[in-house]
């Protein structure tokens, strides 16, 4: 592409194409792209460079986005219901308000990301890597949570009912007035890890022990 104009040019022919077989865009260079908006359901982006790329309110619905570059992409509102993003690189990216029920995010580099109010409900974050990320008030009812890395994660205020987070580790992590009922934090590590007024009725501890709330006898 001689400049960027042609870039995006380019990129909305591929997309707005009616044969499905042409929205192949895995390993392209979609760096700085504006994809506002835009319907991007099921397309192939395999590999994709879209660093910094705007995709606020985009619908990528089914999309497969493993292994792509989205460091400091906006994603804001994005609708990314069972999207794949397995190995893809979300390194500062926004994700606010995103919905991300039941994706496909095994091994996904998030450090940094803001997922403010975000929904990951049923979600596989198997292995992620969530370090320092921002989940304020994120619904992360149901996630697999397996082995994931959240040290220093803030999750304040976050719904965790239910998740699996088995071997986790949470060094670290802000957890005030999260939601953890039911969830398997069984061989989780909790090193400084902030659970003040946190919900944790039901929940498998780290000994294999499950909560059980305080009952006071006046």
């Amino acid at each position: 592409m001689r400049n960027f104009a042609e870039k995006q040019e380019f990129i909305f022919s591929k997309i707005t194409d009616q044969c499905f077989q042409q929205r192949d865009l895995s390993g392209c260079d979609l760096s700085g792209i504006d994809l506002r908006a835009v319907d991007l359901s099921g397309i192939n982006l395999i590999g994709a460079d879209l660093q910094s790329a705007n995709l606020s309110g985009a619908v990528l619905t089914g999309a497969n986005l493993s292994g792509a570059n989205l460091m400091q992409a906006n994603l804001q509102d994005a609708y990314l219901y069972e999207v794949s993003l397995c190995e893809a690189n979300l390194t500062a990216a926004d994700l606010t308000h995103a919905n991300l029920c039941g994706a496909f995010l095994w091994r996904v580099k998030l450090c940094g990301s803001k997922l403010w109010g975000a929904s990951l409900c049923d979600a596989d974050l198997s292995e992620a890597d969530l370090t320092e990320a921002k989940l304020v008030e994120a619904s992360l009812i149901e996630a697999n949570l397996v082995r994931a890395n959240l040290t220093g994660a803030q999750l304040c205020g976050a719904m965790l009912l239910e998740a699996n987070l088995n071997q986790a580790n949470l060094t670290a992590a802000d957890l005030t007035w999260a939601n953890l009922m039911e969830a398997n934090l069984s061989e989780a590590n909790l090193w400084e890890a902030n659970l003040t007024n946190a919900k944790l009725q039901g929940a498998i501890m780290p000994d294999g022990t499950i909560h059980q709330p305080q009952i006071f006898f006046f």
